[in-house]
């Protein structure tokens, strides 16, 4: 079965929130509001239309990022799946429009970001540390210690 993937740009409207699945699964949930904006050839402007809101819900290392680099009010695209579920609470049907996030960024055509990578330890890399020396061993005048 196909899945329906979209990139939505629109503003962060809520703080993004972090927690672990209870199998220890890190996963951060933030809604993002999106507003059609059209040419209003009558006013001679731009006009908001309608603001649609998706839950946004970006997981492992994804998520540890949105969180450590999103604010309520930025600019961001999303890309990822969209779930649109249908539900009854308390005698009313609700729709919901939910986006497991495969990649987000900040919209860059509104401000400027600036990118950290983040390292990932790599244990095959590891330089094995030496054991450390007795103080009686090292010498206080730095000429010893460097000529052996």
């Amino acid at each position: 079965m196909s899945e329906t993937l979209v990139t939505v740009v629109g503003n962060v409207a809520t703080r993004p929130e972090f927690r672990k699945t209870p199998t220890g699964v890190p996963v951060a949930r933030f809604r993002l509001a999106t507003t059609a904006r059209r040419w209003d050839r009558e006013r001679g402007g731009w006009s908001d239309g309608h603001t649609s809101f998706y839950t946004v819900w970006a997981w492992r290392s994804l998520g540890e990022h949105v969180v450590a680099s999103v604010g309520v009010g930025e600019p961001l695209l999303v890309q990822g799946r969209l779930r649109v579920r249908e539900e009854e609470r308390d005698g009313q049907r609700w729709i919901s429009a939910d986006i497991d996030a495969v990649a987000a960024g900040h919209d860059l055509t509104r401000g400027t970001s600036a990118f950290r990578r983040v390292a990932l330890p790599r244990p095959e890399l590891t330089v094995p540390q030496p054991a450390p020396e007795s103080r009686e061993s090292v010498s206080a005048d730095p000429a010893v210690a460097l000529s052996g």
